[in-house]
Formats: structure tokens, sequence, C-alpha cells
């Protein structure tokens, strides 16, 4: 009898802590007090503009300074808002413009300075929150401090909060989903304090598998993982 009341028991927690729309057996749930927050110590110096090379004309140094501007985002590539959310199960989120759950990621470095380190794959599976030089988010419910950008490899910029840099997850299929928690163990869920939410921690999952060429984001099989991708 005691051991199917634990069952019973078990089974509440997990499905208590699983995203909406899995099982209870996709997830296991932890102790949120098992995850340690990691922390910063150095402020960033993100996308620092190079300096000019000694003895170069004033029209050639103007024309590499725009150069290092990146490409031009249409409305729907440049996340416009920033919100903070309270979602079923998960707590508080932040939110971009669309309602869609924004996520942080342990492999970026940001000390000495902000480096997000999702690239290729990566962010196909994980779309940067990306934003045109010279705009701001609207912000609500997020400290407008905390709000910065850092220059990805492609010359785009992304946004950032208390240094790190946002994501969406394609995992993701409705606004307020947060299937992207704890996926590979390294993505979390990010609070409007740009910490880790740890309110609900379910076990480590493998990442959907990217979009096949020609494919829209997130055909591959919800949840399937599709293979042991690192991200």
């Amino acid at each position: 009898m005691t051991v199917v009341s634990a069952a019973i028991a078990a089974a509440f927690a997990l499905t208590g802590c699983a995203p909406a729309g899995y099982n209870s057996s996709d997830y296991g749930a932890q102790p949120a007090s098992n995850a340690v927050e990691a922390g910063a110590t150095s402020e960033p110096t993100p996308g620092a503009t190079p300096e000019a090379t000694p003895g170069a004309e004033p029209e050639e140094a103007e024309e590499a300074e725009e150069g290092a501007e990146g490409p031009e985002l249409s409305d729907d590539e440049v996340t416009s808002e920033l919100k903070a959310a309270t979602v079923k199960r998960m707590g508080s989120t932040v939110q971009n413009q669309d309602g869609f759950v924004l996520y942080r990621f342990d492999k970026d470095k940001i000390s000495p300075e902000v480096v997000s380190n999702c690239n290729d794959d990566c962010e196909k599976v994980w779309p940067p929150a990306l934003i045109n030089k010279g705009e701001k988010p609207k912000v609500e419910g997020v400290d407008a401090e905390l709000v910065g950008t850092v220059e990805r490899k492609d010359g785009t910029l992304q946004l950032t909060l208390d240094k790190w840099p946002l994501y969406t997850y394609i995992g993701d299929k409705e606004p307020g989903q947060w299937k992207g928690q704890n996926v590979a163990g390294t993505w979390f869920v990010i609070t409007p304090e740009g910490k880790k939410n740890l309110e609900c921690l379910p076990a480590i999952s493998k990442p959907v598998a990217p979009p096949k060429d020609g494919g829209k984001a997130g055909d591959s099989p919800e949840g399937s993982g599709g293979s042991d991708y690192s991200y």
C-alpha cells in the first residue's frame, strides 16, 4: 500500500512539473534547490567598435564603421518587446512580443566579455532574440538597465538580459510554453532579473532537431530530439 501511494504521489509531482504538451513519462521532476545559479563578476564589453587603422583616410574609416553595423532586420525578425509574465507551473518568465518564452544558455560567455556560443545549427533550434542597431525593445516588468546587446559572429545584434544572450526555442509551438527548460542540461527559462528560473526543473532532455533545408522551424517531431545534439 505504501509503494502504491508513493507511486501516485510521484505521478502527480511529474505532471505538475512537466511543460504543457508533455506526458509525465517524458520528464522527471528534480528539486529546484539542487541546481546552482551561475553568476558573473565582471562588466561585459560587448560590441566594442574597432579602432581606426593608423593613417587611414577619414572616408575609409567611415566606410569601415558602416560595414560593421551588420544587416538590417525586418520587423518580423526583430524582438521588439521584453515583458515579464507568470506561467503556470513555471512561474516567472520573460516573453517576447508574441508571447514566446525566452531562455539563456550556460555555454554562453559573459565575462570578461559577452559571447554567444549558439551558432549554425544551434541557432536554428534556439533562434536568438535580435534587434537592429540603435533600436531598443519595449520593456514591461523588466529593468531596462539590465537590457543590452551583444554582436553575433554574423554581425547581427542579440539582446541580452543581465549580460545573458536571449533565445527562443523552436520546440515551443505556442506562446507561454517552456519545453526548452533544462534541455541538454544547459538551457533554462530566464527570469526578469536575468537568472535561471528553477521553479520547475524537469529531467535533462534532448533538443528537437534543426529543421531540414527548406522546412519550417520545428518540423522535427515534437520532443523527439532527433539526434545527440550538443546544444
